[in-house]
């Protein structure tokens, strides 16, 4: 099969067609577009794959010849979408769009960042916020990727889809504004707050440590309320006068 080329067939709409052509190795398929009717078509999708550019793949241009028509046609398409089996991955349903050579069409095309931030090099971080472009332009002139040189973004800066340096007659279809990446700043490391059980195991041992330059256990007893009363209260009798006995009687 040869890449840009693919046969297709004419079919009928309904669940038993739609048996009928799964049954034939086929899978159904619409044509759209280009203010004409749509036309519900079968197509090999082993075929459909080997029609696509390996390169440009869905942004492939393909001469698509319909048989079982009226009059057999030959359109100018492209993959608008197409769906796939979740299981096995194999394709399940294709969408097409009628396309015109010398107007635009939309394509989405991925983005390539190309070289190293001067930011990055000073410990940021590159953040990519967009993988693919939605652009406007015609068939010829779809890239196959769009590579933004980043090397001279510094700390804090980014690129915007305003900013980018596209080929002449392509138009990005997403607004100016948007980011398409930026180099942040490392966030600072965070302090994990200590448990519960931590923090009252440091009060105590905080309680028990010696004021400075005094003896261990003396910063526990000076802190006691009525340790001074209780002093007092235990220092001995004052000694008895010459000449008296204890209990107050002279000799």
């Amino acid at each position: 099969m040869e890449v840009g080329k693919l046969n297709a067939e004419f079919r009928s709409v309904g669940k038993s067609h739609l048996r009928q052509v799964r049954a034939g190795g086929k899978i159904p398929a619409v044509v759209y577009g280009g203010g004409a009717a749509p036309i519900a078509i079968a197509v090999d999708p082993t075929h459909l794959m080997k029609a696509l550019d390996p390169v440009k793949k869905t942004n492939t241009v393909i001469e698509l010849s319909v048989a079982g028509l009226a009059a057999p046609e030959k359109l100018t398409v492209m993959v608008r979408d197409h769906q796939r089996d979740i299981v096995r991955g194999h394709i399940t349903h294709a969408d097409f769009i009628r396309v015109q050579l010398d107007k635009d069409v939309h394509a989405v095309v991925p983005i390539v960042l190309i070289g190293k931030a001067e930011g990055v090099k000073l410990g940021g971080i590159m953040h990519q916020v967009i993988h693919r472009l939605e652009i406007a332009c015609t068939p010829d002139k779809i890239p196959v990727k769009l590579e933004i040189d980043v090397s001279h973004l510094n700390m804090g800066e980014a690129i915007h889809v305003s900013d980018l340096k596209l080929a002449a007659g392509i138009k990005p279809l997403a607004a100016g504004g948007t980011s398409v990446c930026s180099v942040t700043a490392p966030k600072a490391e965070k302090v994990a707050e200590p448990t519960p059980e931590q923090a009252a195991a440091d009060a105590a041992a905080a309680a028990a440590a010696p004021a400075e330059g005094g003896k261990p256990g003396e910063a526990a007893a000076a802190g006691k309320p009525g340790e001074a009363g209780k002093a007092g209260a235990a220092a001995p009798a004052a000694a008895p006068a010459k000449g008296e006995k204890k209990g107050g009687k002279k000799e």
